[in-house]
This record gives structure tokens, sequence and C-alpha cells, in this order.
């Protein structure tokens, strides 16, 4: 069973994430600090005698389902009594109920998301899904979640939103007078091919919008699902319009199933570089996170491997902490990593200021410190003896052709 408990009360400022795409500029949502003359509220009572520890679940990534920051109360597992094998004997496989994966409906009535962020090399982005079921727990999308009511741990890779109409919704967006054009990303906030996207087909959907208009656009991915789409990519790319970047944590196949427990292997993801790069579409690696004492000594062998694979630049990224993250990678560290998770901990720590995240743009990508210098330059030394790049194409603009405004006057001239 479970029950409620109290929860602090929130500053409203406090509660904004800065740390996907959709960025708003710092001087209205960033972590700005806890007035010192406001009411903490309530203090929340250490964790009872009888409460029971969250224990990992077999292809899931978090290890709880906590409540979102918004929530009033904060809801934890107790052990009631009836549970005892005295009284009720329960097989191992039984004790936890199976997660199933559910997706509903989407009524976003736009699909294009802008941002100021300076640390991304864009301003507009689109996310065909909201949660994503690769179950990343380090994921920085995950406290999105707690805008819906939902907890940013296991709901965030179970209970899904999709857009089906984000293709006609792009439409109407690319028609309006006025757009400017710039390359449009996917990919920025939750992975556009994770698996509910083999059935659904809405990344492929706005890729055949945007193909039809020269709009050009950048992929991030973890799945080789990407490999799909190679015909329409391949013909947008020949023209300067497309660009894909795989995300490549780790070559150990068992350490990617605890970190990455539903995105395809390693060895998958180097293959979708290659096939990117012979349909002639660009192609880099992202070594990201890298997450100290875990992954951190697999930088070189993963840009090995890339540049093997044919990966034309690289770029990192410094494991990120904010909001609900810091709680959920903790306990998946001491269920998962219980010998070295206060040393993970530290060495984020001594990236961070002491701290385990600082949002301060400019930083808080990749850190900063002796130990994030350290990766910073190893990084650069690894790219530097491969021959990687560390800036990808730019893409043209100058195509674009705006859809027909159902009902607008025909001009004059025809312009």
């Amino acid at each position: 069973m479970s029950r409620a408990r109290p929860r602090p009360t929130v500053d409203p400022l406090e509660v904004f994430a800065d740390d996907f795409a959709q960025d708003a500029p710092e001087v209205e949502f960033g972590d700005a600090d806890v007035p010192q003359d406001r009411d903490p509220g309530p203090p929340v009572d250490p964790m009872p005698s009888d409460a029971l520890a969250a224990v990992p679940r077999k292809g899931r990534g978090a290890v709880s389902n906590r409540s979102g920051r918004y929530e009033p109360h904060a809801r934890e597992r107790v052990d009631d009594g009836w549970s005892s094998p005295a009284i009720a004997p329960v097989a191992p496989e039984d004790e936890e109920p199976k997660l199933r994966t559910t997706v509903a409906i989407d009524a976003s009535r736009t699909v294009i998301a802008r941002n100021q962020s300076p640390d991304v090399p864009f301003d507009r982005s689109i996310n065909p899904y909201r949660g994503c079921e690769h179950g990343c727990v380090y994921c920085f999308a995950r406290p999105t979640h707690a805008w819906l009511g939902l907890s940013p741990g296991l709901d965030f890779e179970t209970r899904l939103l999709a857009k089906p109409d984000a293709p006609a919704l792009l439409r109407q967006e690319l028609a309006r007078k006025g757009y400017d054009c710039s390359p449009i990303a996917l990919g920025t906030n939750t992975d556009p091919y994770q698996p509910i996207e083999r059935e659904m087909r809405i990344t492929r959907g706005i890729l055949e919008v945007l193909a039809e208009h020269d709009h050009p656009v950048m992929i991030v991915t973890k799945s080789d699902l990407v490999v799909r789409d190679l015909d329409i990519l391949g013909r947008m790319a020949a023209r300067g319009l497309a660009k894909v970047g795989i995300s490549v944590t780790t070559l150990d196949g068992a350490l990617a199933r605890t970190l990455e427990p539903r995105a395809p292997r390693p060895d998958k993801r180097l293959a979708a570089i290659r096939a990117c790069v012979d349909a002639g579409v660009p192609a880099s690696v992202l070594v990201a996170p890298v997450i100290p004492a875990i992954n951190d000594h697999e930088i070189e062998p993963i840009l090995e491997a890339a540049i093997a694979a044919g990966a034309e630049s690289a770029t990192w990224v410094m494991l990120r902490l904010p909001l609900e993250i810091a709680a959920l990678v903790e306990e998946f560290l001491r269920a998962h990593f219980p010998d070295r998770a206060d040393r993970v901990l530290s060495l984020v720590r001594q990236t961070r200021n002491g701290e385990l995240y600082q949002a301060e743009w400019g930083t808080r990508m990749r850190g900063e410190g002796p130990y994030a210098q350290m990766i910073a330059q190893r990084f650069r030394n690894a790219c530097r003896r491969l021959g990687l790049a560390r800036r990808t194409v730019a893409l043209d603009t100058s195509r674009f052709r705006a859809p027909g405004r159902a009902g607008a006057q025909l001009s004059l001239f025809g312009d």
C-alpha cells in the first residue's frame, strides 16, 4: 500500500526546468535562489521504518515513481503487514506488478517550440512525443512530466503522450505569414525514434512535410530506427537540408541495458551511423552524457568506434542533474552501483561548484573544475588524433518554400 506525506511549499520561480531545448530566457525561468524570508513550509518527516525501499524493475530505468514537484503530497510504499510471507506467501516474480506502456493523445495546438538558449545551435524544435520509453534515468526531459501531474520517474517512461496531428500542425505553422526559415531540431527533448514511432510514424510524417517544402532539419537520436527514413533524409541531405546525430553512451552492452534499458544496442547505433553516411547524410556522434566513474573511461573508444563507422564530427555533454533528476539518479546509482554511488556524486559535485547541478549558461553542458577540464581535454585530444570535427556542417535555409495558405489571395505579380 502507499500513503501520502505533505511536501514543503515550492516557489514558482524554482520549478521550471531549464534543461531541454525549449529553454526560456534565464531572467524569466532560471534556477532562482529561494528567498531567505520565504516560509519553507512544513518539514518533511524522515523515512519511516515501515517504508519499502524502491527496487529496480527489469526493462525500466527509474527505480521509483516519486511524485513530481508540483504535487501537494509525496507518496511512498509501506509494508502494512498483509504482504508478509507468513500471511500471504508471494513468489519473487509476483512482488512487483509489470508496468505496461500506455500512450495517450497530446492535443497541442502548435508543434514548433522556440528557445533562446545560447547553449544549443538552434532556436526551434519539434518533439513528436512526451515521455520516452527508452528509460534513460539521466534524461533531462524527465522534469517536464511533472507539468502533466505525472511522475518524472517511472511515469515518464511508461505513460507517454503522442502528437499524431504534428505533421498537419507543422504545415500550418510553416504557412504562416512572416515565418522565417531556420533549421528545426528533432529529438531535443524526447527521442523522435523511440519504440512507439514504429507504429505511429509521426516523425516520418514530420520529415515528409519538411522535405516537401525544402525545410532543413537536424535529428538527435539513440535509435537505429532513423535508418528507416533514409529514403527521405538522403534526398534532403543531397540538397544540404538534413544531418543526424547518434548518441552513444557506452560500448558495453550490459552497461547500456542498465543505463538505457529500452534503447537499441550500441552496435546498432554505430551501424546506423554507417548507414546514414552511406546514404549521404552527414552523421555525428554524441558522447552523452559523460557519467563520472561509470562511462568516462570510454570517451576514446567510443570516438574510435564512431569514426570507424564513418562519423564526421563529435560532441559531448556532462551528466546534468536538475530538479527531480538528482534524486532519481541517486537512487538509481545506489540500486545498481552501490560500490561507487558516493564516488559518482562526489565527482558530479566537483564539476558543479559543490552542488549537484548549476544552470548557468555556457557551463551547464560541460561543468567546471579540474575533472570537467580533464574530460574536455581528453575529448579534444581524441578528436584531434582521429580527425573528427567538433562542429557539424551548416544546413541550407535558402531553398525553403512556404506551403500555400488555404484561401489566401493570389499575388498580382506572382511573387
